[in-house]
C-alpha cells in the first residue's frame, strides 16, 4: 500500500518513518529543497511534556487585553480584516473556560508523554544525533501570580503521570547555575526531569536522510496544488515541480501534514480545520563564556520565551502573534528576545551575534492537533500541532500510522474521527 505524506517538517518526517516502519510504501512531498525549513528550522528546541497547559486557558484573556498596543507583548493579537482570524479568536476565548482548558491540558500531556517515549525509543534504534540533552526542563517564575496558577496546573498534570515538581528558587538555582545572578527575583519554579531538548531541524533533517536509506522516497521542490475525490475516497494529487512539469499521483493513501497551510488544501474537500498561523520568533547566540551559559532547557512563563542549549549554541524562542500568513522580522520583537537574554544572562553571549527567525506555528484554538481520520476514507491528518510539534512529532507519527495500519493508538487521545 502506497501512502503520501504531504509535507517534510518534523511532523511529516517523523509520520513517514512510523508508515514505513509499519510496513507501508511512503513518499514524502515537499515544497522546499530538504527538510525542515520552515516551522521546524529554528523553534525553541524542547520535548516538553509539562508544557501542556494551553494558551487558551482562564487567565489568557485579561493578559491580552493588558497586551493590546504592546509591539512586543508574548502573545498579540493584531486585528486583519480576516474573517478565519476572527472565528478562529472567537472559538480561542470558548476554549479558555476552566472546563475546556482541563480538557485540553490532559490531552496534550497523554500526547506528549506517549511522544516523548516514542522519541527515547526512535533514538536507541538509530543512535541519531542532534543535540540533545535530557537535563529536564525547569520552569521559572518572576511573577508570584504566575507562579500561583502554575501550581495549580502541576497538580492536575501530577495527577496524570507528569513528574512536574514544584521547587524552591535556590533549587532552580542549583538546577541551572547561571540563574544565579536572578535568584532573588524568582519567586518559585517546577521541574520536570524527564523532558528534554534537541535541535528539530538537524533530528528531521537526520531522519529524513534515514528514511531514504530505508526506502522512503521524498519529492523536493514538489507543491501540491489539488486533492482529487472520487466518491468517498481521494484519487489523485495533482502536483507541480520547480521545473514547471505537472503530473497527478495516485497513491492509495495521504496523510496531510502541511502546519499552517492544512486548511487551504482540504477546504475545497468539505473539510474545515480550525488552524490559523500564529507566528513566533527565536534567536540563536554563540556560547562566549560557558560558565555563564545555561544548559538546562529553561521556560520563563510570564515572558513567553523558552531557552535550550543546542551544543556551542543557545536557542531562545518565545512571543506569539496571529497576524495572517507574513513572515516579516518585527524588530520590537526580536530586541524582546535579546533584552531578556542579557537580562537573565549577562556575559554568555554577544547579543550583536544574533541570529533571528520566525515561523508559522499552526495552532489550533485548543492547542490540541487534529490526528486521525477524515470523511474521506483514505485521507488522514496529522497536523495544527502549534507550539508543540516537535514534542507531538514522535507521537503523532507513531498514532496515524496505527491509525492507518487499523490498529489502536496506545494513548489516551481523542483522536479526529470524520472531519
Amino acid at each position: 500500500m502506497e501512502v503520501c505524506v504531504l509535507g517534510a517538517g518534523v511532523v511529516g518526517v517523523t509520520t513517514a518513518w512510523f508508515l514505513h516502519n509499519a510496513g507501508f510504501d511512503v513518499t514524502v512531498i515537499e515544497r522546499q529543497p530538504a527538510a525542515a525549513l520552515e516551522t521546524s528550522f529554528a523553534n525553541g528546541g524542547q520535548i516538553s511534556v509539562s508544557h501542556a497547559e494551553p494558551w487558551a486557558n482562564p487567565g489568557t484573556p485579561e493578559k491580552i487585553l493588558k497586551w493590546i498596543g504592546r509591539e512586543d507583548a508574548p502573545l498579540l493579537f493584531r486585528l486583519r480584516a480576516d474573517v478565519g482570524q476572527w472565528c478562529w479568536g472567537w472559538q480561542f476565548l470558548q476554549e479558555c473556560v476552566h472546563s475546556r482548558a482541563r480538557h485540553n491540558l490532559i490531552q496534550l500531556l497523554n500526547l506528549g508523554t506517549f511522544s516523548r517515549s516514542a522519541l527515547q525509543a526512535l533514538r536507541s534504534e538509530t543512535g541519531i544525533a542532534y543535540d540533545h540533552l535530557t537535563k529536564g526542563i525547569l520552569h521559572f517564575y518572576t511573577s508570584q501570580r504566575e507562579f500561583k496558577a502554575a501550581i495549580k496546573s502541576t497538580k492536575i498534570m501530577q495527577d496524570f503521570g507528569c513528574d512536574r515538581q514544584v521547587v524552591t528558587a535556590e533549587d532552580a538555582v542549583r538546577i541551572e547555575p547561571a540563574l544565579k545572578t536572578v535568584q532573588d527575583r524568582i519567586v518559585g519554579a517546577t521541574y520536570t526531569d524527564a523532558d528534554e531538548s534537541g535541535d528539530a531541524h538537524r533530528f528531521t533533517q537526520n531522519l529524513a536522510h534515514l528514511c531514504e536509506q530505508r526506502g522512503v522516497k521524498f519529492l523536493w521542490n514538489t507543491q501540491v496544488h489539488l486533492l482529487e475525490t472520487l466518491g468517498e475516497k481521494v484519487n489523485g494529487l495533482q502536483i507541480s515541480q520547480a521545473d514547471g512539469s505537472r503530473a497527478t499521483l495516485n497513491p492509495d493513501a495521504c496523510v496531510v501534514c502541511l502546519g499552517s497551510y492544512s486548511p487551504q488544501l482540504v477546504k475545497p474537500l468539505g473539510i474545515n480545520l480550525k488552524i490559523y498561523p500564529v507566528k513566533g520568533y527565536s534567536a540563536t547566540f554563540p556560547v562566549e563564556c560557558e560558565d555563564l551559559a545555561y544548559t538546562t532547557s529553561l521556560t520563563d512563563d510570564e515572558y513567553k520565551v523558552v531557552f535550550s542549549r543546542l551544543g556551542n549554541r543557545l536557542r531562545v524562542a518565545g512571543t506569539a502573534e496571529l497576524n495572517g500568513y507574513g513572515l516579516a522580522l518585527n524588530a520590537a520583537r526580536c530586541n524582546a528576545i535579546v533584552d531578556r537574554v542579557m537580562e537573565l544572562f549577562p556575559g554568555a553571549t554577544n547579543p550583536k551575534l544574533a541570529k533571528f527567525w520566525t515561523g508559522l506555528r499552526p495552532s489550533t484554538p485548543s492547542n490540541v492537533p487534529y490526528i486521525g481520520k477524515t470523511r474521506y476514507s483514505n485521507l488522514f491528518v496529522n497536523t495544527g500541532h502549534g507550539t508543540l510539534g516537535w514534542t507531538h512529532a514522535c507521537g503523532s507519527g507513531k498514532a496515524i500510522a496505527n491509525i492507518i495500519s487499523g490498529k489502536k493508538p496506545e494513548v489516551n487521545f481523542q483522536f479526529t474521527q470524520t472531519l
